[in-house]
């Protein structure tokens, strides 16, 4: 056995925790799958749906790993949606564009907060349930927007996170590595370091400009809401190549690979030495076989687009509540039934608590009146009173 391989197993724990299954496990073992396999597949697709672990299951009928007890690799990111993310995503697509791809473009605009850990399969549920109560214990004074700084090196590129809120983050990631690690008998590492978003990383030095220039465009102060996501990896491929088939191709012989388009295919640039020119080797990360395949039938794809989504907490802040419309409808947030008319009182103690009041002391202020309008001191302040 490789020595590579000794050590992904030797990650592996034999401990169990008593736990009774789960719905959708159960579904999975009427139909006659057994346990430890049912729950590879479910841990493989999030734990989502019946259908979906169903559908790896028959996939993966022919995947020579199936049978080994590697878990997936899970990590917890803080993830900016709205107006926000949308303005990244316009820098990561014009960033590309002018100045090629850099490692920052492998995966979406994120702040980490737990880096990968491994988590056996029957244990991904405990997770979920630590995100979910963490997050209800840190909800009431996560920040209302997130101070970011932009920052500029020769080989990096990225919004700094302001120390007081920094500070909240970590001290998020710090609660649920603890609580994780107790509850699922795994090692989760917080982020305490230099809090950040990385913009573009290992580029080369003479597109340091334009790369700056671009970032200039994006507003940090930018409308946004933050959410907490845990995603999932095959830890087996972290180092390889991930390429997307642009074509479907049906095997000529029998070592070759069967691909529809679209599939993702996991490629060791190490192997590839002895492979014939015009082809390469890799395994399928729709069916987990491994074989030949037409280079130009390929072409690469993000590190993250093989992750797996499985639980998100949406940090709902005051500010937000606050412009809510009264006659919004009920709706799910973190798992349970939200409705905003409800919870307006508690919305104004919690925006009283956490919003600084403004003082703006003027003379002549009738004057002021007749000329801008009695609403001009609402255009003197900022959000944040200032």
């Amino acid at each position: 056995m490789a020595v590579a391989e000794t050590q992904l197993y030797a990650k592996v724990s034999n401990k169990h925790r008593s736990k009774s299954p789960s719905v959708l496990l159960e579904s999975l073992l009427t139909k006659g799958f057994p346990a430890h396999i049912a729950q590879k597949a479910l841990a493989a697709t999030g734990q989502k749906t019946t259908e979906e672990a169903t559908k790896w299951l028959h996939s993966h009928c022919n995947d020579p790993s199936l049978e080994d007890p590697i878990p997936q690799e899970y990590a917890l990111y803080l993830c900016p949606t709205g107006p926000l993310h949308n303005h990244l995503q316009e820098f990561w697509k014009e960033s590309k564009r002018q100045c090629g791809k850099n490692r920052a473009h492998e995966i979406f605009p994120h702040i980490t907060l737990c880096d990968f850990f491994t988590c056996e399969d029957q244990k991904v549920e405990l997770l979920y349930d630590t995100l979910k109560r963490v997050g209800d214990r840190f909800s009431q004074c996560f920040p209302p927007s997130i101070s970011l700084t932009l920052h500029s090196s020769t080989s990096y590129l990225g919004f700094f996170i302001g120390d007081s809120h920094a500070n909240i983050l970590k001290e998020f990631a710090l609660a649920f590595s603890s609580e994780a690690s107790s509850l699922a008998d795994c090692h989760v590492k917080p982020c305490l370091k230099q809090i950040h978003l990385t913009l573009a990383h290992k580029f080369y030095p003479h597109h340091q400009k334009t790369l700056e220039q671009l970032a200039k465009c994006i507003n940090p102060g930018e409308t946004c809401q933050w959410v907490a996501v845990l995603y999932s990896r095959d830890m087996r491929f972290v180092h390889y190549q991930t390429l997307r088939a642009l074509f479907q191709y049906k095997p000529q012989n029998i070592d070759e690979l069967m691909i529809n388009t679209g599939d993702f295919i996991y490629v060791d640039p190490t192997q590839q030495t002895d492979v014939s020119e015009g082809w390469v080797i890799g395994t399928s990360h729709r069916t987990g076989c491994r074989g030949f395949l037409p280079e130009n039938y390929m072409e690469r794809a993000n590190e993250s687009d093989t992750w797996v989504k499985h639980r998100e907490y949406v940090f709902v802040t005051a500010s937000r509540f606050f412009t809510q419309i009264e006659n919004e409808p009920k709706g799910k947030l973190n798992g349970e039934v939200h409705n905003p008319s409800m919870s307006r009182s508690t919305t104004n103690v919690l925006q009283n608590a956490t919003l600084r009041r403004g003082v703006l002391v003027v003379r002549h202020g009738e004057s002021i009146d007749q000329v801008f309008g009695k609403s001009w001191p609402q255009q003197c302040l900022t959000a944040d009173g200032e």
